[in-house]
């Protein structure tokens, strides 16, 4: 294959043949005779801690996080990695607060909480919604991503690997939940191993190309050559402030991208909805440790190609078709300098990480279209086993159509990893104040839900557009806009839960229920005290 050796095809195809016989043998293994819906989008008490936490992860690193934050760490260094960090903190709060809400009221989608805390208006719409952005930014950037990258270091063409990444993807998604959970365990290991090699071999070249040896050689010439990419907060002068705005990353916006992507997200939440609530909040806390490693193996090595790349090093190999410089192209380029084996070993890693995250994403758009729309409203009489071949034949369909619309997104022209951030931040706003409000205040209605999902996606969309009065919008921070118009939806679901009658439909929620064990507890400590390090160190 192109730019692969014979053993680094081995490798990868050791990799290949694991994951497909694991995969196989789950399936065998746990197979209903007469499998229903519950079994096949929820794998409904079959996965463990370990399996949730590592799906969890599997699912989120994809090709927008080795290939995007890569490419960010390459233009604006360690800060990226906030996104990684904020959210091993936002998984402690969604395992507290959120999984208790969610299995007390027996919630298996988004859009049946959104069903049974409003009404069934609410939850059409935001299906839909979800749809759109599961399909049009999540699983388009997915595939042009990882194609991107596959293709640069195997050598194939572009639409070739796009669609044997599309292919493997649907391989393990019509299994269903069980076969991607416990595969995302394989996948893991291959994205953390893989990753790691090539963080190493990229360091320790900095380090060779500056007459020195060995790791820590490589990080110290780094922080000291170049400081402006291991800072955690930018101030206003800094060029990258628009991208991560001062102390809003801490206090702001970012909670908001956050606590929306990992606490109201069927494609997240769905790896814990199966399970009990010591064993989601087991696997959570799993995955929040899992995130303070990322960086490593995401945004170092960008970091380390900016650094090669100020020595005169990969000047053309950074290049896009256009002859303009390509952030994207520092993880895929650096992955050509490892040595044979090495190399098909971090080639597999990114494939894991691809396709672990199209398949998480293509389950949870079958999930959403066969239980909340076409179950509902379309045949309400068809039997399990029918409904899960509906949804098999969604998973095609959804890929098939991220295929034919991928290369038309413009995801190449300001970063995969931005590109996603700021469309997935049109509808953030909204969907969290309904949740949230629904979550904690009874008197939270439906016309305020719809307020918060239609309402925030026009104003969120006006401001990108710098179309709202009253200010300069396109001169303020994507995720100050979100924290506006977040706080604008808040003060008007309140004033519409006063001006209309209450519906009076809270959801069951007693306060043990927000009590955790003395294990957890102890965990989501060490993980806090890590991140104020962190954050004290590279502020």
């Amino acid at each position: 294959m192109g730019n692969l050796t014979v053993f680094d095809c081995i490798v990868f195809l050791f990799y290949f043949l694991l994951v497909a016989s694991y995969g196989y043998w789950i399936y065998k293994k746990k197979q209903s005779k007469n499998p229903d819906t519950k079994d096949f989008f929820l794998a409904e008490g079959s996965l463990t801690w370990w399996a949730i936490g590592a799906s969890l992860i599997a699912s989120n690193i994809s090709a927008e996080q080795m290939i995007g934050m890569s490419g960010n760490g390459f233009t604006m260094g360690l800060g990226i990695s906030t996104y990684e960090w904020m959210a091993a903190a936002t998984l402690l709060i969604v395992a507290v607060f959120f999984m208790p809400i969610y299995l007390k009221n027996k919630i298996s989608t988004m859009p049946q909480f959104l069903h049974q805390r409003y009404n069934g208006t609410v939850s059409i719409i935001m299906a839909i919604f979800w749809l759109g952005l599961y399909i049009m930014v999540n699983l388009t950037s997915i595939l042009y991503l990882g194609a991107l990258a596959v293709s640069g270091i195997s050598g194939l063409g572009f639409f070739t690997c796009m669609i044997f990444l599309a292919a493997f993807a649907i391989v393990i998604t019509i299994g269903g939940m069980k076969v991607i959970g416990f595969t995302d365990v394989i996948q893991v290991f291959f994205l953390v191993i893989g990753g790691l090699a090539a963080t190493y071999i990229a360091v320790n070249l900095v380090s060779s190309e500056n007459g020195t040896t060995g790791l820590w050689a490589g990080f110290k010439f780094m922080t000291t050559h170049h400081d402006d990419h291991f800072h955690m907060i930018f101030h206003k002068g800094n060029p990258n402030y628009m991208s991560l705005p001062g102390l809003t990353v801490l206090f702001g916006g970012m909670w908001i991208a956050n606590l929306n992507y990992w606490g109201c997200n069927q494609y997240i939440t769905q790896r814990a909805l199966g399970a009990n609530l010591n064993t989601a909040r087991s696997g959570i806390l799993f995955a929040a440790f899992l995130k303070l490693l990322m960086p490593i193996i995401v945004t170092l090595p960008g970091i380390a190609a900016y650094a090669l790349h100020q020595k005169g090093l990969f000047q053309n190999e950074m290049l896009g078709a256009d002859g303009v410089l390509n952030q994207d192209k520092a993880y895929p380029m650096l992955l050509n300098l490892l040595p044979a084996g090495l190399k098909g070993l971090s080639f597999a890693a990114l494939t894991a990480a691809v396709v672990a995250s199209l398949a998480g994403k293509a389950n949870s758009i079958s999930t959403i279209f066969t239980l909340d729309i076409f179950k509902k409203y379309f045949s309400k009489d068809m039997s399990e086993k029918q409904l899960v071949w509906v949804g098999r034949i969604v998973i095609i369909i959804a890929m098939v159509l991220a295929i034919i619309i991928s290369p038309f997104m413009g995801i190449d022209k300001k970063g995969g990893f931005q590109f996603i951030q700021e469309m997935t931040g049109l509808l953030s706003p909204g969907i969290f104040a309904a949740f949230v409000m629904g979550f904690f205040w009874k008197r939270t209605n439906s016309a305020g839900a719809l307020f918060a999902i239609i309402g925030g996606f026009i104003i969120a969309f006006a401001m990108h557009k710098n179309w709202l009065p009253f200010a300069d919008w396109s001169t303020i921070p994507f995720l100050d806009r979100m924290g506006w118009d977040f706080l604008i939806l808040i003060v008007g679901m309140v004033i519409l839960g006063y001006a209309l009658p209450n519906e009076q439909k809270g959801l069951e929620i007693d306060t043990t229920m927000f009590k955790t064990s003395r294990s957890f507890a102890i965990g989501a400590a060490l993980v806090i005290a890590i991140l104020i390090f962190l954050y004290a160190y590279f502020w």
